[in-house]
């Protein structure tokens, strides 16, 4: 079973938060949150969460995915904690999964970890960085490589399937997708 770690940060996107612990924890994915500080985390519109454990207890782990959820304050968040850098480059050099939505790709931007590849992230939160090196495009969800990032919180059911798709191929996606009710 695939192990995937989804940090929380003070200030988290909650829809896009939730959407991607529940459809992936519907794949049989096993999913760890982790907060960066031992508080429970209030989101971005005051919906509070309480993570399975601290960043600090899950540093040293091996995990098939690590998805960064958006939103203002939180990406700012985790681009501020050094441990997130250290867990991207971590990811990058064993060429496992990376994942960032909303906001969150200006963290893998600042890592250095999207240069030369394509990303797409919320309009306008890219806006003050240097992203000369990147191809960005204007997708829903952009893979290249093992690197996924997907646009926002209108975009985070699509984020999440495709990420189960990854990890366990397009029938599970399928399994999870239908009774969604999308269509």
């Amino acid at each position: 079973m695939p192990t995937v770690l989804i940090p929380l940060a003070q200030g988290c996107e909650e829809l896009e938060t939730v959407t991607l612990i529940d459809l992936l924890r519907r794949a049989n994915i096993h999913v760890i949150t982790a907060s960066l500080d031992e508080k429970p985390v209030k989101c971005a519109r005051d919906t509070v969460i309480l993570a399975d454990t601290t960043l600090a207890e899950v540093i040293e782990k091996d995990f098939d995915l690590l998805v960064l959820p958006g939103g203002l304050p939180g990406a700012d968040n985790l681009n501020a904690d050094s441990r997130i850098h250290q867990l991207i480059n971590q990811q990058s050099k064993s060429n496992k999964l990376i994942g960032a939505i909303c906001a969150a790709p200006k963290v893998l931007v600042t890592n250095g970890i999207l240069d030369g590849k394509k990303a797409t992230a919320y309009p306008s939160s890219l806006d003050l960085l240097d992203t000369s090196n990147i191809t960005l495009t204007d997708a829903v969800v952009q893979v290249d490589g093992n690197i996924i990032t997907s646009k926002g919180p209108g975009t985070a059911i699509d984020f999440a399937l495709t990420l189960i798709e990854l990890l366990l191929g397009n029938e599970a996606k399928l399994k999870v997708e239908e009774p969604l009710c999308r269509s």
